[in-house]
């Protein structure tokens, strides 16, 4: 007999579209233009702090790029076609998701280099989406630097950092820059009672704001301390 596995509430209630995405009008407005009009940049950087929807927008920006079901990109994914719910998972063929800090060395760097010049194997476009940008070793920055400056057509960079100060300005000036904000706690109550009233939990007000006080602005770990909270 099987049972169906567990899924914590922070995976669960990720923004599957733009409009989930809680505290971050200005961003999910511009990004939605560039959607709207196919005015991509190649190279973006997502910067803020944990929590805040930095690898969340990432990933709506690149099903968004490559939603199967729209005859170019658009802002509103359909979420269940193939490429949709591949990159909404984190397992795409043409939307990779690497992890700077596991991943930073210079010949990493390299064989990165030579993955982008291959066109993407189903979709309009091949997404990097590179997390803890700022971990990456100078030597590796240096190597990417040319490919940042003039990558193919078929390419899109998508880099996030809670450690701006930390990307070499050459980086930084080759990228289309967007500052994620701390989620105000009226914007984390209200997602927080949304996600009570689908799931039936009974969680006053109060308790709400407790949390999204102690969660210091970020969406992501009030999920989690509702959970737990919940789970008491």
């Amino acid at each position: 007999m099987t049972t169906n596995a567990f899924v914590p509430l922070a995976r669960k209630w990720r923004p599957r579209t733009f409009a989930d995405v809680v505290g971050q009008a200005e961003i999910v407005r511009a990004l939605t233009n560039a959607l709207t009009q196919d005015r991509m940049a190649h190279a973006y950087l997502f910067s803020g702090p944990r929590g805040v929807g930095k690898t969340t927008s990432a990933r709506l920006l690149a099903a968004g790029i490559n939603c199967r079901s729209a005859a170019g990109p658009t802002p509103s994914p359909c979420g269940t076609c193939e490429s949709c719910v591949e990159v909404l998972e984190g397992r795409s063929i043409d939307a990779l998701e690497i992890d700077g800090a596991t991943h930073g060395k210079v010949d990493q760097a390299r064989d990165l280099i030579e993955i982008v010049g291959y066109a993407p194997v189903r979709d309009r476009r091949k997404v990097f989406i590179i997390d803890e940008v700022h971990a990456i070793s100078a030597a590796a920055f240096q190597a990417l630097l040319k490919t940042l400056e003039e990558p193919p057509a078929h390419a899109v960079f998508i880099l996030a950092t809670t450690e701006r100060h930390k990307i070499p300005a050459t980086i930084l000036s080759r990228c289309q820059r967007y500052d994620f904000h701390r989620i105000p706690n009226e914007a984390i109550v209200s997602r927080l009672r949304f996600i009570c009233s689908e799931e039936g939990f009974n969680v006053p007000d109060q308790g709400l704001l407790q949390i999204a006080v102690q969660s210091r602005g970020g969406a992501r770990d009030a999920i989690t301390l509702l959970e737990q909270v919940i789970a008491r």
